[in-house]
């Protein structure tokens, strides 16, 4: 049963191994978290005379995907220090690992789920606010197209 173990714990750092690779050439690229923060569209790139709503538009979906963006990268990073650290503690056994990875391995764990949480919140107010606005547009007087 233990060289299943070892052999699992193996498979699981050979992946890991795969995947900071993998996040390596993502970080030092075009779409690392850096370059991708700083590739933000401001909304004065879209002032001019006159009133342009669709840019307007474009600047809040783009700022709102980018910010998406950002944070799943920073979840993802969490997520895999999180494995690892599990990883870690399945080869040297629970009881075997320092304090502050222990500490670490909480506290990451414990982010991921108050973001998980948020989302979901974030979520649910945004579905509660769709189902209200055709009420809104029909006490408003104007005509629901969609």
């Amino acid at each position: 049963m233990a060289s299943d173990l070892e052999r699992g714990v193996g498979a699981l750092k050979r992946f890991q191994s795969q995947i900071n690779s993998l996040l390596s050439e993502f970080e030092g690229g075009a779409a690392g978290t850096g370059e991708i923060a700083s590739q933000g569209v401001p909304r004065s790139s879209f002032s001019g005379p006159g009133k342009f709503d669709e840019a307007e538009g474009f600047s809040l979906q783009y700022n709102r995907v980018h910010k998406s963006l950002v944070s799943l990268s920073k979840s993802l990073g969490d997520q895999i220090e999180l494995l690892s650290i599990g990883v870690h503690a399945a080869d040297v056994g629970y009881d075997n690992v320092e304090d502050d990875l222990r500490h670490r391995f909480h506290t990451i764990q414990t982010g991921l789920d108050e973001q998980r949480e948020a989302q979901e919140r974030q979520r649910r107010q945004e579905r509660s606010e769709a189902a209200e606005a055709p009420r809104q547009d029909a006490t408003s007087g104007t005509k629901d197209l969609g």
